[in-house]
């Protein structure tokens, strides 16, 4: 069986929620409702609010190690492919300074969190952006 997406980023939502206990900045996780199937009235009035294709799932606004703050565009961890939009805004996104990583699953995506709390993520973020 093939976890959703959607299980995927939930898990690492309630991750983060436990862990803010012990990591506060992890309390400012929050999604971006860039993607998904809707009804069309409904994305036509998200789109008059800004919503935009291609910008990663997750926006961390924590400074750490030179990066403005982190973004994540969650995948399942089998399957899921990044977009040619997704590319061109996550080129977009580290060019302006932010650390942005293509985490597949929810296990990838906390130890992209781990590591960001903890060493310096510079060196890896073109490494994590091919994954």
């Amino acid at each position: 069986m093939v976890i959703s997406e959607h299980a995927e980023q939930a898990a690492l939502i309630n991750w983060s929620e436990i862990m803010s206990n012990k990591v506060p900045e992890l309390d400012l996780l929050f999604a971006i409702p860039n993607g998904g199937q809707r009804h069309p009235a409904v994305a036509v009035k998200l789109k008059a609010e800004g919503v935009k294709p291609g910008i990663p799932d997750l926006f961390l606004p924590v400074a750490r190690y030179g990066f403005h703050g982190l973004f994540i565009e969650m995948k399942r961890e089998k399957g899921g492919t990044v977009s040619k939009i997704q590319k061109q805004k996550i080129k977009e996104l580290q060019a302006q300074g932010y650390m942005v990583a293509v985490c597949k699953g929810f296990e990838h995506a906390k130890s992209v969190l781990e590591d960001y709390f903890k060493i310096n993520a510079r060196a890896s973020n073109q490494e994590l952006v091919k994954r």
